[in-house]
């Protein structure tokens, strides 16, 4: 009992965590910064660093009504990597290092901290991790698939006995599309890809919850798991219209990932400190390291040597608690499966 105690006690301590944020000013505002970018529009370089996109522009910065041949090609116009995205780019960087030598803090333009480009990836770290954890998911669903199909008895009907099986195969594609999503999203932020990003993140944390109630109320019934699925659904399909339709609020969008997560980390680690389940030290693992990348995400400190910032370090993060999360639902696959099949003899 005391265990348990002291169990729910760390859960609240850490949970605690989430109400911490640190703000940061807006350079986008700074008048140098505005002042940079609209000369760079109209002259195409920003000191000797010059970007042959502006030429299809006009002295005002905007788009040339020429013929076909004076006019940007339709690769930069689709990937948005044009004379303005240059010049806010090189504006940053260039009026970052004036800040540097003034003593000046860091400051965000447009909500985030500004990062140093790789071959025209805006995030490069990020990017990069986002990819190699999508590779753990895929792994981690694919030695399940096996395990699940290969390794453990079927029923009669070649169905498998662990009852959340289907629930899992939905998860494995939910959670790849978003890290998809994610890792596009860093390599270019436009709006298009943060419209994806955003949307398949809500996804993935509102059936996040869903699996979460299901399996550690063990939920059987049909009607229950409607019951259970119908309000987190509906907040989902709500905040994905809003953000597509109305606003595209990445505060908004942040408290509410937040918010649904914090729900779910505290069922988890609720059921973590009251199951008996045989791997349930996996389990509290995975819920005080989840805890705290997300308040290593909260943190948002300044990118390091301009490329690694606290995003970066979460995506890092979030590496090995895939592996961990996936290791526990083949513990748990093998252990339903053997408890089922006693019950069937």
């Amino acid at each position: 009992m005391a265990r348990n105690l002291l169990w729910v006690a760390v859960l609240i301590v850490v949970v605690s965590c989430l109400v911490w944020t640190l703000e940061a000013s807006e350079g986008d505002a700074d008048p140098l910064y505005k002042s940079c970018v609209d000369q760079c529009q109209k002259t195409g370089c920003v000191g000797d660093t010059c970007f042959h996109q502006c030429k299809f522009f006009s002295a005002d910065g905007k788009a040339n009504d020429g013929p076909w041949y004076m006019q940007e090609p339709l690769y930069l116009r689709w990937k948005q990597w044009d004379c303005q995205s240059d010049c806010q780019c090189e504006c940053m960087m260039t009026r970052e290092e004036e800040r540097k030598r003034d003593g000046e803090k860091p400051t965000k333009y447009f909500g985030k901290w500004p990062l140093k480009h790789v071959y025209g990836i805006q995030e490069p770290v990020s990017a990069a991790f986002a990819a190699l954890d999508l590779a753990i998911q895929f792994h981690g669903w694919v030695s399940y698939f096996i395990l699940v199909y290969y390794h453990l008895p079927l029923q009669p009907n070649r169905k498998t006995y662990y009852e959340y099986n289907g629930l899992l195969h939905i998860y494995a594609i939910i959670v790849m599309n978003a890290l998809f999503w994610s890792g596009v999203c860093h390599s270019r932020d436009v709006d298009l890809t943060e419209r994806l990003d955003y949307s398949s993140a809500t996804v993935l944390a509102g059936y996040t919850l869903v699996l979460a109630v299901i399996r550690s109320f063990s939920i059987h019934d049909q009607s229950a798991k409607v019951m259970v699925t119908a309000p987190v659904l509906a907040l989902v399909a709500t905040h994905i219209i809003y953000l597509n339709f109305y606003n595209l609020d990445e505060g908004l969008h942040r408290k509410v990932i937040y918010g649904i997560g914090g729900v779910e980390l505290i069922v988890w680690g609720l059921w973590a400190a009251l199951t008996s389940h045989p791997t349930k030290w996996k389990l509290r693992a995975f819920f005080v390291s989840s805890i705290l990348t997300m308040c290593l995400r909260m943190l948002d400190f300044p990118p390091y040597k301009g490329y690694v910032d606290s995003h970066a370090l979460w995506r890092t993060a979030g590496i090995p608690l895939s592996y961990l999360w996936w290791s526990f639902i083949r513990d748990d696959a093998v252990f339903r499966t053997t408890v089922l099949l006693k019950k069937s003899k």
